[in-house]
């Protein structure tokens, strides 16, 4: 996930914190409540035919407008799953306009009578479904849609909505910039962890991923960069259409578009394990691109992908993705660095610790997603830890200094990891620290070969998927065969900080 906490994440905002939370959520049996009766209410003030499922099968049922997460009580929809989108982009620097499609697969969960999209502003112009013309209702961020025939449970169904405007920038919980990121005719956009429905319709919780391709128009002259593969570069009438395709599955806060005057490079893969001259990782194609202003500056940085991807396939298992890469922009396009999946955003040059960080996130955040926004310190907490095994690998500094300057941070004592108290403190200090501190001790109580072991068959249990805190210490207790109980309710849930570890 992105370092929004984190002094070194951001280098011009070093040692600022985040404003406290000002309200708190409501309970999950209050959230869950509040799903259920928004989907019902979207029924009201639809067009279109109601009745029973014309494929066969039981009458429909609205799916909820909502999945009921923790912090976000109506972020995701019920009732389906995309399996792709499709999204096709026009825009305008200048004005900051856009112009777009989305195209959206998804399998219905259950037969569906109406069904939900999340929306931030913009405009919505024809939506269909199955070709056919498909009745819409708005409200807030809720977009509740009516096929003209229900959709019967386990049907594939195919859903194009048309919407323009400027898209919004959002303020998150914690009051970080998200969405679509503007400075002057540069934009970026950024989802973590609601930004997506900002700049296009889905369903946007991290647990429904799904496969991605994006087409954006630009002046030409501009580099618009995106996640997965670039499949085509078309210029006419003075604009250039790039095509980007994500065939593993990708949760949508992890999208991007990055519009700018890119200095892009592409170097193809080679023999797996080489580094070749044209400078890829181990077989995996490096694909980046760095604002030219920030050119210089970003040599040293780019030039260590190579070996980051090294260590991190030899550490945490195979790379899950068909890319790598970075895009690096300029100081103020945003306040945070972000891992982007195949390429992680980042707001002018840092540190190999950042590059560290976001690029373990491509094994956990982003094959291995957080099933809700709770299970955030399975992704931060990795990524963390991750920077103190390179320093230990690489630097020769043991993890237990970094261990012991968390442990006398007072931030990373504020709450359990696992258990942040507001939508606020998703991406708060005992996240990142207190997290890491929870693996550390798990390596120091299984030992370091049982612990390596562990991570990559996570990374393999996991790959492509979700997965939940329960679902860690599960796996963790079972793979090393031992009741580690003790070790979770002092560290990853107690309330209190346990004694310094001996060793």
């Amino acid at each position: 996930m992105h370092q929004r906490q984190r002094p070194h994440r951001n280098p011009l905002r070093a040692h600022q914190h985040r404003s406290p939370p000002r309200t708190r959520v409501a309970s999950s049996t209050a959230a869950l409540l509040i799903v259920i009766l928004g989907g019902l209410g979207g029924l009201a003030g639809l067009t279109g035919c109601a009745g029973g499922d014309e494929r066969g099968g039981a009458p429909g049922t609205p799916g909820a407008a909502g999945l009921g997460d923790p912090y976000f009580p109506h972020l995701g929809n019920g009732g389906y799953d995309v399996t792709h989108y499709g999204l096709t982009l026009d825009y305008a620097p200048a004005t900051g306009r856009l112009d777009a499609t989305a195209e959206i697969t998804a399998r219905a969960t259950h037969a569906l009578s109406t069904f939900n999209l999340d929306l931030a502003g913009l405009t919505v112009g024809r939506v269909t479904v199955d070709g056919a013309r498909a009745g819409v209702r708005r409200a807030g961020t809720e977009l509740t849609l009516r096929p003209r025939a229900d959709i019967g449970r386990g049907a594939t169904f195919r859903t194009v909505v048309r919407y323009s405007g400027v898209p919004r920038t959002l303020t998150g919980a914690d009051r970080t910039r998200e969405g679509w990121l503007r400075s002057g005719e540069r934009s970026v956009a950024l989802g973590q962890p609601t930004g997506s429905m900002a700049w296009f319709p889905g369903n946007h919780h991290p647990s429904d991923k799904a496969a991605y391709d994006i087409r954006i128009t630009v002046p030409e002259g501009r580099q618009a960069i995106s996640n997965g593969e670039l499949t085509s570069e078309r210029t006419a009438g003075g604009r250039t259409a790039f095509g980007w395709h994500c065939a593993e599955p990708m949760a949508s806060y992890l999208a991007t578009v990055a519009v700018g005057p890119y200095r892009t490079a592409y170097r193809t893969k080679t023999s797996r394990g080489s580094t070749g001259p044209t400078g890829s990782t181990g077989g995996i194609p490096v694909h980046t691109a760095v604002d030219p202003t920030v050119a210089a500056d970003s040599a040293g940085l780019l030039a260590r992908i190579p070996a980051v991807m090294k260590w991190g396939e030899k550490t945490f298992g195979p790379y899950p993705f068909s890319s790598t890469g970075v895009i690096i922009g300029r100081p103020g396009d945003a306040d945070y660095n972000l891992e982007t999946q195949n390429r992680p955003f980042l707001p002018g040059p840092g540190g190999t610790g950042i590059l560290v960080h976001e690029l373990a996130h491509q094994w956990f955040g982003n094959s291995v997603t957080p099933k809700s926004w709770r299970d955030m310190w399975l992704s931060e907490g990795f990524a963390e830890y991750a920077e103190w095994l390179w320093a230990e690998s690489m630097d020769g500094v043991p993890a237990r200094r970094a261990f012991d300057r968390a442990y006398a941070d007072d931030e990373n004592w504020a709450f359990p990891p696992a258990e942040p108290p507001t939508a606020a403190d998703i991406s708060a200090r005992p996240v990142y620290g207190r997290g890491a501190m929870v693996l550390h001790q798990l390596r120091l109580a299984v030992g370091d070969d049982a612990f390596f072991a562990l991570v990559r068959g996570w990374t393999r249990a996991h790959r492509h998927g979700n997965a939940s805190t329960a679902d860690f210490t599960a796996f963790a207790q079972r793979r090393t065969d031992r009741d580690l109980t003790a070790l979770w309710d002092a560290w990853l849930y107690g309330s209190e900080k346990p004694p310094p570890p001996d060793a």
